[in-house]
């Protein structure tokens, strides 16, 4: 990702060019700067009689752990519970994200747990692909499905085992980003020679130099040196 201070060249090749009407950021976007994914593993507890049932053993396990380092001593064998329910939780970080930014998560049962509705994600780490955390989620599971019926009579809508946490994670690392050096690269969202031989002509016109700071390289990529 590029650092807060590209965000004038970034503005000046972005915000300002347009090509044939269509403006450059909608059809390029800069090298670097890109969203990342963010996944984490947690548990969902509060559920009526929903949960994950005893087939599903690391939900009992993982229970387990959180009431140990709360001081509850609790054998995982000897624990039956099925209003909590073993979920994977995921997010997505954007470029240039503070910490304390909020970000929305979504919340998958991974056990046999039929229904996450009214339930609570208790805190959870989320790490990006170099293994490091960058967020913390927690916060109450809004599902967009439901199960209701009653006398042997049940119907399900949508999709209960997966609800969303709205602005239930917060960031708490900034995440990786490469200070500008000498060039910018963009990248074209769809390969086209022709739509890469126009990107650098508006550019090398926007900007007058003597010598051409745009180059394609290909389809699908334009250099663009950074003028003094």
């Amino acid at each position: 990702m590029w650092g807060p201070s590209s965000v004038g060249v970034l503005g000046l090749l972005i915000g300002q060019l347009a090509l044939g009407g269509t403006r450059v950021k909608d059809i390029a976007s800069i090298e670097g700067v890109r969203e990342n994914q963010l996944v984490g593993y947690g548990i969902v507890v509060g559920l009526n009689q929903t949960g994950d049932r005893r087939q599903t053993v690391f939900s009992s396990q993982t229970l387990t752990n959180l009431l140990q380092q709360m001081g509850v001593q609790v054998s995982p064998t000897s624990i039956r519970v099925n209003n909590t329910a073993a979920v994977m939780v995921t997010a997505t970080l954007a470029p240039f994200a503070q910490p304390g930014t909020k970000l929305d998560v979504t919340v998958a049962a991974i056990g046999d747990a039929s229904n996450l509705q009214g339930g609570l994600l208790l805190i959870t780490n989320l790490k990006g692909v170099d293994g490091q955390p960058y967020a913390v989620a927690q916060g109450a599971v809004l599902t967009g499905g439901f199960v209701a019926g009653a006398m042997g009579t049940q119907r399900t809508t949508n999709h209960p085992t997966v609800g969303r946490v709205p602005n239930g994670a917060t960031v708490e690392r900034t995440p990786p980003s490469v200070a500008p050096k000498s060039e910018v690269r963009l990248q074209l969202h769809r390969s086209d020679f022709t739509t890469a031989n126009r990107l650098t002509e508006a550019i090398n016109a926007s900007f007058r130099s003597p010598q051409p700071v745009a180059g394609s390289e290909n389809s699908g990529l334009v250099r663009v040196s950074i003028p003094p």
